[in-house]
């Protein structure tokens, strides 16, 4: 009653499985945005800092803990500081300091957005 499964056939099912598979992926990240939980998270955390008003000021004098250090575009290494949650980057930093330290700074400038800060290394706290 049943033969052997011809190759058109096995051919057939085989890229009928293969095409749900692919529209299935689709449809999942259409759903869920395409994005994962930290890149949603981020993502909220950055709307959310383009409606708030920075918690510092031009000129202002600070202390925060030392999160990361980054590479500006210029080749400049520059500590990544947080203040309630406002990225302050720091210029002119030493080379003997460390994730953790905690740092006294000047705040110079704010991006476009206002979203982020630069500020001016003034020594250790």
């Amino acid at each position: 009653m049943f033969g052997a499964a011809s190759p058109v056939g096995v051919f057939a099912l085989v890229a009928g499985v293969f095409v749900v598979l692919v529209v299935g992926s689709w449809l999942r990240k259409r759903v869920r945005g395409g994005r994962s939980a930290g890149r949603r998270q981020s993502y909220e955390k950055h709307k959310a800092a383009q409606e708030r008003e920075p918690p510092v000021d031009l000129g202002d004098v600070r202390e925060a803990a030392v999160h990361e250090f980054t590479e500006h575009h210029t080749g400049e290494r520059r500590a990544v500081c947080k203040i309630e949650g406002f990225v302050v980057f720091v210029e002119e930093v030493p080379g003997d300091l460390s994730v953790g330290d905690v740092i006294e700074l000047e705040v110079l400038s704010f991006n476009r957005g206002h979203t982020s800060a630069t500020a001016r290394f003034r020594g250790t706290a």
